[in-house]
C-alpha cells in the first residue's frame, strides 16, 4: 500500500516568500541614496567630534604632524579657566548676545505688525527688509565699516553737524567697537526676524481682533493680548537660533577688528580660530570649542525648560 504523500498548502507552493520584497528593494533604494550622507555625516560630525573631545585632554601643536599629540589631562581645562582672553571673550560674547538677541526680537515684532495691518506695497517692504540678510556678511561690513569711519563717516559727520562734538570712534574704540560689531550684526538680520514674525502673523485669524474691537480694546491691547501671546511660539523658534547664532560669530569680527582693539572684541569662536590656526595650538582650541559646546548646551535646554514651564 502507497504511503500517503504530505499535503502542502497550494498558496504557499504558489506564491513563495520572497526575501526581496518590492517593499523591501524600494527600502534598499532609499538607503542607498542616503548612504553618501550617513557616510559623511558620520566621517565629518561624529568622528570629528570624537576626536576633538579626545585632543582636548592633549597637548598637540599642529604643525608636528600627528605624532606630536601627547596627553596633558585636564591641563588645558585648567588653564583655559585661568585664562583671561577667555574671560573676556566670555564676557564679550554675553554682551554680544544682549545686543542681538531680544533687542533685534523686540523691534522686528514691532515692525512686522506694523508692514502687516498699516503699510502699503508689503512684499516690497519684505524684499527691502529681506535683502541684507541674504547680501554677504562681509560686504555688509565693509559698508558699514565706511558708515562708522571716526572722522570721514556719514555717521559721525551727522553728529556732529547736530552738536556732538565729540562721537564715538566706534570700531577703533575698545569701549565701543563691539557695540558697533552688534550693530552692524543686528541690523543685517532684522529682514529675517521680520519675515519670520509676518508668517506668524499670517496665521492669526482676523476674527479674533474684529471680536477685541467689538469688545472696546485699543491697539496696545489688542498687541498685547493677542498678537504677542499667540506669537510664542514663533518668538520661542526665534530666540533659541539666534542666541545659538551669537554665540557662534566669527565672521564679521574677523573681518572689522580682528577682535580688537585690545580684546574688547574678541568672542569665544575668534578665539578657538587664533588658538587653532594662528597659535596651532588644537589641543587648548578643542578644550576652548567643547566649553562652548556646553554653554550653548545649557542655554538650549534652559531655554526649553522655560517653555515647557511657560505653556
Amino acid at each position: 500500500m502507497e504511503a500517503a504523500k504530505p499535503s502542502y498548502p497550494t498558496e504557499k507552493l504558489q506564491n513563495p516568500r520572497k526575501f526581496w520584497t518590492p517593499k523591501r528593494k524600494e527600502a534598499l533604494v532609499g538607503w542607498l541614496f542616503l548612504a553618501p550622507e550617513i557616510v559623511g555625516m558620520l566621517l565629518l560630525n561624529v568622528f570629528a567630534l570624537g576626536f576633538s573631545l579626545y585632543l582636548s585632554f592633549t597637548s598637540w601643536n599642529l604643525l608636528s604632524g600627528m605624532s606630536g599629540i601627547k596627553f596633558a589631562g585636564l591641563e588645558n581645562y585648567i588653564h583655559m579657566f585661568q585664562d583671561p582672553t577667555i574671560m573676556k571673550a566670555l564676557k564679550n560674547n554675553l554682551l554680544y548676545t544682549v545686543l542681538t538677541v531680544p533687542v533685534p526680537i523686540a523691534i522686528a515684532l514691532v515692525l512686522a505688525v506694523i508692514i502687516h495691518n498699516r503699510v502699503f506695497f508689503k512684499d516690497y517692504f519684505k524684499v527691502v527688509f529681506f535683502i541684507p540678510y541674504i547680501s554677504s556678511i562681509i560686504a555688509v561690513a565693509a559698508v558699514w565699516s565706511a558708515l562708522f569711519h571716526p572722522s570721514l563717516g556719514p555717521i559721525n559727520q551727522f553728529l556732529m553737524d547736530i552738536g556732538i562734538s565729540n562721537p564715538p570712534k566706534w570700531l577703533v574704540d575698545p569701549k565701543t567697537s563691539l557695540i558697533a560689531i552688534a550693530i552692524i550684526s543686528a541690523w543685517a538680520g532684522l529682514g529675517y526676524t521680520i519675515i519670520i514674525y509676518l508668517a506668524g502673523l499670517t496665521n492669526i485669524s482676523s476674527e479674533l481682533y474684529e471680536a477685541a474691537e467689538i469688545d472696546g480694546a485699543t491697539g496696545l491691547t489688542k498687541f498685547f493680548k493677542i498678537t504677542v501671546p499667540l506669537l510664542r511660539s514663533t518668538t520661542f523658534f526665534l530666540l533659541i537660533t539666534m542666541l545659538i547664532g551669537s554665540f557662534k560669530v566669527f565672521d564679521i569680527i574677523s573681518y572689522l577688528t580682528e577682535g580688537g582693539p585690545d580684546n574688547s572684541s574678541t568672542v569665544i569662536v575668534f578665539r578657538i580660530y587664533e588658538e587653532g590656526f594662528v597659535n596651532y595650538n588644537m589641543g587648548y582650541a578643542s578644550a576652548i570649542s567643547w566649553l562652548l559646546f556646553a554653554i550653548i548646551g545649557i542655554i538650549t535646554a534652559a531655554t526649553w525648560k522655560m517653555r515647557r514651564e511657560d505653556s
